[in-house]
């Protein structure tokens, strides 16, 4: 993992009329990214897959907006559930985001071996060791292109212990530099 510090020429300059699937993959591998692991449970099964598309939409009602890949298997069961709890990643926590990257629905792959979990108010598993736990009930989705975009409305939140995220910028994990927080009273 490497510290994120400026990222110069992330890739040739290049100006184009028409855009492609790849190139417009290419020119998003410069946006850093949180790492977070989506997960559900409920009538559909139970299951989670990470992603670096989230961000918040609105405080009032506090929400969220995740994008989900329309080929997963669990892209399906975590919109048929209704439910999801956005699980926020450390700096530390690639190990998790590696084991949730890949389509495993197979019964006998347990991901969730990956640390402590329990359950919020909706019944998604929520990762203990996470930054952030955002439990949320879908209350809209689209489907555009390749992607479900989820709205989800938060029902709990709960902020772990302190750190940075684990960020996702040049198609590899990432750490911020050491924030100002980390500096002694009266230090620069």
């Amino acid at each position: 993992m490497n510290d994120i510090g400026p990222i110069r020429n992330c890739l040739p300059k290049v100006t184009v009329d028409t855009v492609s699937s790849e190139l417009f993959r290419d020119a998003m591998s410069c946006v850093a990214s949180a790492v977070s692991v989506v997960t559900t449970d409920g009538a559909s099964g139970c299951a989670g897959m990470t992603v670096s598309s989230m961000c918040s939409v609105s405080d009032d009602p506090p929400s969220v907006l995740v994008c989900l890949n329309r080929v997963s298997p669990v892209s399906e069961i975590v919109r048929t559930n209704g439910t999801m709890c956005v699980n926020v990643l450390r700096d530390n926590q690639d190990y998790v985001s590696v084991a949730f990257a890949g389509d495993y629905l197979d019964a006998n792959v347990d991901l969730f071996v990956s640390g402590d979990w329990d359950r919020m108010a909706t019944g998604a598993p929520a990762f203990t060791e996470a930054l952030v736990n955002l439990d949320c009930l879908i209350e809209g989705e689209m489907l555009y292109g390749t992607h479900h975009v989820l709205i989800g409305r938060i029902q709990n939140v709960r902020i772990n212990v302190r750190g940075d995220p684990l960020i996702y910028s040049a198609r590899q994990y990432r750490a911020l530099l050491p924030s100002d927080r980390a500096k002694p009273d009266g230090v620069g």
